[in-house]
């Protein structure tokens, strides 16, 4: 069997390399040539909406899956004859911030107090309401903390307004939250349903730093657990799908859906019995899904903007390392490690070494 994968940065780096011990190919359309995936399968040069390249795509392939959500959706619906998971209608609603607000509402599933943003008289009014600190984000194509910006007095206001004022956009307030949590579930094409131990988020200037799982509150998780799967039934979804969520004194408040593998769940790769990169594969192939089960105390850093060195990390017994082959740059997600063992107290005398 082979799968097309849409994009060939890490995610499809590391879906290929789940692929290979399942006997399956996989090939990936992306625009530039030496990408993250082309160290390990075979890529097609093109653009994400070249409708050429994408029906060669469809046509070499027996499932289509993609890695981010910057894809154009109109061009994936010259598709529609073709195997593609997850459902395109997820992605829609992933690419619009208000959409996705809509969801939670529908679904009941709590979210932040927002309104849209046409104008600067309505940016104004929505602050009167909403009040301050409130986050100002455009409607799409916002990750990693870009396109957005934390409002917390009138010079912020100006400031923002005349950066994003030419894109359709959201106000919401800042959740003052506790902290940061993501639920990875994987359903497949039968409607089996998994779900990954809830992990606990920290970022450092919008972008992913550290997972790990801390969650002890049985009760959250699984009303987590209920909130992912009522997004999945609502699509008739297959393969992974996370949803971040703030939690406030105990509760959940939903941030944002990504219907793919996700940042926050490459711990799985060691720290798992099946990682979510398998799983996927396994639902959008129609094979059996793998255990989820963690293998210890596990814990995931990213390496962000430069590699330290390598040689230190190494050293440390249990860590795990994967480097991208990207460029350096400021930003720039370049590799993780893992952190895995029985061990409570080598995993945290590893993890400080490791953190810093």
């Amino acid at each position: 069997m082979k799968i097309g994968i849409i994009g060939g940065g890490q995610l499809a780096q590391m879906m290929a390399l789940a692929a290979h011990p399942l006997g399956l190919k996989t090939i990936c359309l992306e625009p530039t040539p030496h990408c993250p995936a082309s160290l390990v399968t075979e890529v097609m040069v093109g653009a994400y909406d070249d409708n050429e390249k994408l029906q060669a795509l469809a046509n070499a392939v027996d499932v289509i899956t993609y890695e981010f959500e910057n894809i154009s959706t109109a061009a994936l619906n010259h598709l529609k004859q073709f195997c593609i998971y997850p459902p395109t209608q997820a992605l829609t609603i992933s690419q619009d911030r208000l959409q996705e607000k809509r969801l939670f509402e529908h679904l009941q599933i709590p979210t932040t107090r927002y309104t849209t943003i046409h104008s600067l008289m309505d940016l104004q009014a929505a602050i009167k309401s909403i009040g301050l600190p409130a986050v100002l984000k455009t409607r799409r194509l916002g990750y990693d903390g870009k396109g957005q910006y934390v409002l917390k007095n009138n010079e912020d206001i100006i400031s923002a307004w005349e950066n994003l004022k030419t894109q359709p956009l959201l106000l919401e307030n800042k959740v003052a939250f506790d902290r940061e949590v993501s639920c990875i579930g994987v359903r497949s094409q039968t409607g089996e349903i998994i779900f990954y131990d809830l992990i606990e988020n920290q970022h450092k200037e919008g972008v992913l730093h550290l997972s790990q799982i801390t969650c002890t509150n049985t009760a959250m998780e699984k009303l987590a657990q209920d909130y992912v799967t009522r997004i999945l039934i609502e699509f008739n979804y297959v393969g992974v799908l996370t949803v971040e969520f703030f939690v406030k004194d105990n509760v959940l408040i939903a941030n944002e859906i990504a219907p793919r593998v996700h940042n926050s769940g490459h711990w799985t790769l060691e720290g798992a019995d099946t990682s979510q990169f398998e799983n996927h594969l396994r639902a959008i192939c129609g094979l059996p899904l793998g255990s989820t089960t963690t293998r210890g105390k596990v814990a995931m850093l990213n390496l962000v903007g430069v590699l330290p060195d390598l040689t230190t990390l190494l050293k440390l017994p249990h860590a795990h390392l994967h480097i991208y082959g990207k460029a350096p740059r400021p930003g720039r997600k370049l590799g993780h490690v893992t952190l895995c063992t029985q061990d409570s107290s080598i995993f945290a005398a590893e993890l400080k070494k490791l953190i810093g």
